[in-house]
């Protein structure tokens, strides 16, 4: 017998917490169910090892360091790749160990063949498949474990992983559309910045030379010429200011990303940009309503999908949204009205929520709204590019103008004066 602390949900959505005593984490979160609670979280207390008493004792204990993030996370398309073929095997009338053991031993050498080894030593030792997933937070998500234990409950696991396969798919195509269309964008700013920066700092000292050989002093120069021979200077001499610059903004960016209130400021302002807020509000709601839809159709109660849709939305303006709407739903009312009110759900979203909830198909709609959303973010995402590209060439031309304007103002003078 072990001790196991338990997080589970109560018949009205609230989460409590508690130690029970079971042979493994399957018996335990039977008997937290046994309870009238909805388990999401099972795990042994760890009681002191010998080594750990040894080293209490003034023996040296062996540490091992790992980065979180780093040296524990699976690739997500390598996590897409083995979702999917772990479903097929399953789907195959093969036992879950059995597939993990065919993966693991197909797999190559590193965070995966881990981890694998992992959960087939835990799932033999009495372990669920959802609990032994939830040891290795940085890889699976919760979104991930909550699904594969909604398999578990419902005994449909095999269909659950092809949905999981399917959302991540969904997910890496829409991230490679995105980050595909700002290729062109960001090599055209990198590029310009690049002729810009050697203008800069090699051209313009010359042209800084000549003016002087010919008499002429910085009082003399035009206001143009005079403001660019002072960026030039003060790039060729002091560009450590500008990375220092660069990095305390970096720095108190992410401090105040941190704080509740500061990253829903971010994201509400991200939502509001002018060419790519739009881009941001179709890509939130086509999360947000993929992952709800997918929750609910693989048999995760409404409250739980709400909870998991706050911590996985990405965005805090509409993690905020789904707290109203998971008190919303507590309390006996509806999804839509919540949404509504929060003013950042478009009025078809609102439309479309609510008659799925009329209509007990809630979670067919959301998939239909996320369908037609991520439809959106291909089209804008189409015509950012073709926005952003004249953008960057007007951009362009008028630095390269200003430029120009600034080294012949002076050398008209000089022919001036020679005539």
């Amino acid at each position: 017998m072990a001790l196991y602390n338990y997080v589970a949900l109560n018949p009205q959505g609230k989460e409590v917490k508690g130690t029970i005593e079971a042979d493994n984490p399957s018996l335990a979160a039977t008997q937290v169910r046994e309870m009238g609670y909805f388990p999401t979280r099972i795990k042994e207390q760890k009681l002191p090892s010998a080594a750990q008493k040894k080293k209490k004792e003034g023996g040296a204990l062996q540490m091992t360091i790992k980065i979180p993030g780093l040296t524990t996370r699976v690739k997500p398309k390598q996590l897409t790749e083995f979702t999917r073929q772990l479903a097929t095997l399953i789907d195959a009338g093969l036992p879950l160990v059995r597939s993990l053991n065919i993966l693991r031993d197909q797999a190559k050498p590193g965070v995966l063949k881990d981890i694998l080894t992992d959960l087939v030593e835990r799932i033999e030792g009495g372990s669920t498949f959802s609990d032994a997933l939830a040891q290795h937070p940085h890889s699976f998500s919760k979104l991930y474990i909550n699904m594969v234990k909604a398999g578990e409950l419902g005994g449909i696991l095999e269909v659950v992983l092809n949905r999981t396969a399917e959302f991540m798919e969904k997910e890496l195509a829409l991230r490679g559309k995105i980050k595909g269309a700002m290729i062109y964008p960001v090599a055209v700013a990198f590029v310009a910045g690049g002729i810009v920066g050697f203008i800069m700092t090699f051209i313009i000292p010359t042209f800084k030379k000549m003016f002087i050989s010919f008499g002429g002093t910085g009082a003399a120069l035009p206001l143009p010429t005079r403001v660019l021979i002072t960026m030039s200077d003060l790039i060729k001499t002091k560009w450590y200011y500008g990375i220092i610059g660069i990095i305390l903004l970096v720095i108190i960016f992410k401090l105040i990303a941190r704080t509740s209130k500061g990253k829903y400021v971010i994201d509400f302002l991200k939502l509001k940009m002018i060419i790519f807020g739009p881009l941001f509000l179709k890509t939130a709601i086509a999360r947000f309503s993929r992952t709800l839809g997918t929750l609910i159709n693989s048999g995760v109660p409404i409250l739980q999908a709400l909870a998991i849709v706050k911590e996985t939305a990405g965005n805090e303006v509409i993690s905020r949204a789904m707290v109203k709407v998971h008190d919303s739903i507590r309390e006996g009312e509806s999804i839509a009205k919540p949404l509504e009110d929060s003013r950042v759900f478009p009025p078809l979203v609102v439309h479309m929520v609510g008659v799925g909830e009329e209509t007990g198909a809630l979670d067919t709609m959301l998939i239909k709204v996320a369908d037609a959303y991520e439809d959106e973010v291909d089209t804008t995402v189409a015509g950012l590019a073709s926005v952003l590209e004249p953008l960057l060439l007007v951009g362009m031309g008028l630095v390269v103008g200003f430029i120009v304007i600034s080294l012949f103002l002076p050398l008209i003078k000089i022919a001036q004066m020679i005539h």
